[in-house]
């Protein structure tokens, strides 16, 4: 997971679970203050684990009949992907 720049306090999981939701909201470390931005990069890790799949699923993969269930079973892939983002996404610190 990662940690802040300055004084390496690891961030939570949820404080960088958050920040996705917000429109890639800065994450501020508690330990020093020190502002850390997602990067370019980690907004693609963060696209290719959750809406990819979720869109593969649901023009591609789908073996239901039933809009709403692939609807439901796609926004639950989104979901489960999502959840494991915040170990893989990579923040710098703001200028």
């Amino acid at each position: 997971m990662q940690k802040c720049e300055n004084c390496n306090a690891q961030f939570s999981w949820s404080k960088i679970y958050k920040s996705f939701w917000w429109m890639y909201k800065p994450i501020e470390c508690e330990n020093c203050g020190a502002r850390h931005k997602i990067t370019i990069f980690g907004r693609f890790t963060f696209v290719i684990l959750t809406i990819l799949p979720m869109l593969i699923f649901m023009y591609f993969l789908t073996p239901f009949n039933n809009v709403f269930v692939t609807i439901g079973t796609g926004s639950l892939i989104l979901i489960v992907g999502s959840f494991f983002t915040p170990f893989v996404v990579q923040y710098e610190k703001a200028s």
